[in-house]
């Protein structure tokens, strides 16, 4: 593991991963100055019933952490300050980051707003070796935007992925494909992709915890103890992951997710969730001038199992309480619905279709129930955005437990 921009072997597939350091929050200190070195917690007001999107580093020395409700962020830092999330200015500056991106490398592959993967293999005849790309980029950053970026640089997107964690924020670390296994040793299993709390426990119970005893594990013993999972991991572990960096693409999907502080078996927050992440899907996909015929349920329970669940629509929406309705009666069909701890919930759009074809009204005839719900909606969104998220929240998502 390096430091330095020292080029590898001139074969070597090189993998950038950047990842934006407290995204939400760092674009809220750069455009008010006065909260530079002071803790700043994105999500809303102190005494709403939400949880934290994201906060500053600041605010994290306190165990502010996202997902958090914000009233418990509250005691643990009462003199945080508190910001609504204004997500069209976040999309704003992150189209501004992956068009940085695009300067260095024709392969960037989005895994969110404020980060992703570049493959720079064959660039170093324009920007020279991949450590001085990256070195390049964050400074880019930082001088045109004002924000700071954590980078990992490996043969591979797992090895670059860990390599941008370890030293966040404002993290540099470069991983040459000859020092990936003395990288990987002595990191905690839990780093690797796949290896939940349920499988930590497993291995612990081997006495594994490290990356390199785990490389002690016959592979037979892995197949026959996970299945694929374990088949997986006896790869990983010897840092060989081949996945290749996805081009940009059009979104095929839209979609938000929660995780939670402390796992949720009650019914009535776990459906307020649902509708708060139906609302900001519905939002995104009206901002981006979509439909999507189908909607989608992510749920993680406590053992880190997760299930998939979808049901395309009659029609194309872009309409929270159909994609509300739709997730809900998705969620209730799981047979332990309500009684299993709940990790993680996601809902997500797909399919998607341009709006200005997804669906058709009449031009002359009377305004419709829907025709109003689509212009309250639309009313909505333009009194978020200029007063912020929680300008108008509905009541159920008001009423959520702590």
């Amino acid at each position: 593991m390096v430091d330095s921009e020292t080029e590898g072997s001139p074969t070597a597939r090189w993998i950038i991963h950047l990842d934006m350091d407290a995204f939400y929050a760092a674009v809220e200190q750069h455009d008010h100055p006065e909260l530079v070195g002071r803790p700043v917690i994105v999500g809303g007001r102190p005494d709403a019933r939400g949880v934290v999107s994201t906060c500053s580093y600041e605010a994290r020395a306190f165990g502010v952490r996202s997902a958090m409700p914000l009233r418990e962020a509250a005691r643990r830092c009462p003199h945080g300050v508190f910001l609504p999330v204004r997500m069209e200015r976040y999309a704003e500056v992150s189209r501004q980051i992956f068009a940085i991106l695009d300067r260095f490398s024709p392969l960037v592959e989005p895994l969110s707003l404020d980060e992703a993967f570049l493959d720079v293999t064959g660039c170093e005849g324009l920007f020279g070796p991949a450590p001085c790309i990256a070195r390049r980029i964050v400074a880019t950053i930082r001088q045109e935007l004002g924000l700071s970026a954590s980078v990992g640089v490996a043969p591979n997107k797992l090895v670059a992925k860990i390599a941008s964690d370890l030293r966040k924020p404002g993290g540099f670390v470069v991983v040459r494909p000859g020092e990936v296994d003395d990288f990987l040793r002595d990191l905690s299993v839990r780093c690797l992709w796949g290896v939940g709390p349920r499988t930590e426990e497993y291995l612990a119970r081997l006495g594994v915890k490290t990356i390199g005893g785990l490389r002690a594990i016959p592979r037979e013993i892995l197949v026959a103890s996970l299945g694929e999972a374990g088949a997986a991991l006896y790869d990983l572990c010897r840092g060989r992951a081949d996945r290749p960096v996805a081009g940009s693409e059009p979104a095929k999907s839209l979609g938000q997710e929660m995780t939670f502080p402390q796992d949720v078996t009650d019914p009535s927050y776990l459906a307020a969730i649902l509708l708060l992440l139906a609302d900001r899907v519905a939002r995104r996909a009206r901002e981006a001038g979509v439909y999507g015929r189908t909607v989608v349920l992510k749920v993680r329970d406590l053992e880190f199992s997760t299930i998939t669940r979808r049901r395309t629509l009659p029609r194309p929406t872009d309409a929270e309480e159909e994609i509300y309705a739709t997730a809900r009666s998705l969620a209730e069909a799981i047979p332990w619905w309500g009684t299993r701890p709940v990790r993680l919930l996601g809902v997500s759009l797909v399919n998607l279709v341009d709006a200005s074809v997804g669906k058709q009204g009449t031009l002359f005839g009377p305004v419709t129930g829907e025709l109003r719900r689509d212009r309250l909606h639309r009313a909505v969104d333009q009194i978020r955005r200029k007063y912020g998220e929680e300008a108008i929240v509905r009541a159920r998502v008001m009423k959520m437990e702590e």
